[in-house]
């Protein structure tokens, strides 16, 4: 069986991921502006990652610019398309901040969770397998 550190790094242009063995994907995120167009591109890419399969993902947060209104909608559409659960690793007042400007007036699509320390998050995720 292989390893994690085995699994190779997929770049893409507003994160870059790896998906472990147990089937969590990890997402490092990047500190560019969001639009619908590189969304798209960014769900295309997942999908080809985990073969269509919805996983769990566990997100490095970095800061980086606010969306516009149209991106975020679509952004958040796209979530329970191509994943279970969303761990946010991060300082807790940047996962607040995304929390708040991504679902301001609705719940979550799916479960999503934000946690200091990577660890906790994976075991959190690990009920999404």
């Amino acid at each position: 069986m292989r390893s994690d550190s085995d699994n190779q790094l997929i770049e893409g242009e507003i994160a870059d991921y790896l998906l472990t063995d147990e089937g969590i994907l990890i997402s490092y995120s990047k500190s560019i502006l969001r639009t619908v167009e590189n969304i798209k591109a960014n769900v295309a890419l997942v999908k080809k990652i985990t073969n269509n399969k919805k996983v769990p993902l566990l997100i490095y947060l970095k800061n980086s610019p606010v969306p516009d209104k149209e991106t975020r909608k679509f952004s958040t559409e796209q979530l329970p398309q191509i994943y279970t659960a969303m761990a946010m690793v991060s300082k807790p007042s940047l996962a607040q901040l995304i929390m708040k400007i991504l679902f301001k007036f609705q719940n979550p699509p799916i479960p999503i969770k934000s946690f200091a320390d990577d660890q906790k998050a994976m075991e959190w995720l690990k009920r999404f397998l």
